[in-house]
């Protein structure tokens, strides 16, 4: 597993992608009109709704200049703006995600891949 790292002056603390994506999943789901994570098989070309213990799937963490770069692959709910429910899910992980790491955010790409109706 990959880890980002910061160093401090006490010490080098290294976080866990893994920590992260789960802690920025968890986030996700959390914004208005995000129905959930989308897991999408690549052979298949096929999406599908992820449950929470596999919320990570859905992610991809990447370090690149000392910022962290983080990619969502989501579902929508139907009828919603995708532009709204987007800058929603950015704001609201950047600025949370930068508060439980203490590492800038430098960009949050957001791929919608689906759409679901909500009851």
């Amino acid at each position: 597993m990959k880890g980002s790292s910061m160093n401090t002056h006490i010490g080098k603390i290294t976080i866990e992608n893994d920590v992260v994506s789960k802690y920025a999943g968890s986030v996700a789901v959390e914004c208005f009109g995000v129905v959930g994570m989308a897991g999408v098989n690549v052979k298949d070309g096929l999406v599908k709704l992820l449950k929470m213990d596999s919320i990570t799937r859905g992610i991809v963490v990447k370090m690149v200049n000392n910022k962290l770069v983080l990619d969502f692959h989501v579902i929508v709910a139907y009828g919603v703006s995708v532009l709204a429910v987007a800058d929603n899910l950015i704001s609201n992980v950047k600025y949370k995600v930068e508060e439980f790491t203490g590492i800038e955010v430098a960009k949050v790409n957001v791929f919608v891949e689906g759409v679901r109706a909500i009851d």
